[in-house]
């Protein structure tokens, strides 16, 4: 398993996602926006919200290094812009750790299916490091 650094920004993703790209000798790669989702019909997806980067990742001298920008409308700090992303092709660590960080944390997501895993969540904890859990079975680093 790993845990890898997860990165957002303020509308500039695709800016700083092909400035990081360059500095680090990488290609730029498939960046997957919020108007790159399924639709649903719960909710409209703001058109500011269209062309913005919902998820990129680099590698960076052999780590991965994760990006996107934050939702419109969700609180944005530049300094706290950060969360800490475990990736693992075991869906049981995942639950493991996703409970027992989950007592006295601020629960953003309970672990559930999305259109991109079968098991997704995410939580600030007591000491307000955001945390998102993903399982990914087979190999976790080949996936966007």
């Amino acid at each position: 398993m790993a845990i890898n650094v997860y990165l957002s920004f303020n509308g500039n993703c695709r800016e700083a996602v092909e400035y990081y790209a360059n500095v680090f000798g990488q290609d730029i790669p498939q960046m997957m926006t919020f108007g790159d989702t399924p639709p649903d019909p719960n909710f409209a997806l703001p058109e500011e919200a269209k062309n913005l980067v919902m998820h990129t990742r680099l590698m960076i001298n052999g780590s991965p290094v994760m990006f996107s920008d934050a939702f419109p409308g969700l609180p944005y700090q530049a300094g706290n812009n950060f969360s800490l992303a475990m990736v693992s092709a075991n869906r049981e660590e995942i639950e493991s750790y996703f409970h027992t960080l989950k007592e006295g944390a601020q629960v953003r997501l309970e672990l559930q299916e999305t259109f991109w895993s079968k098991c997704y969540g995410s939580l600030i904890d007591k000491f307000g490091i955001e945390w998102q859990f993903n399982y990914e079975p087979g190999e976790c680093g080949d996936q966007m």
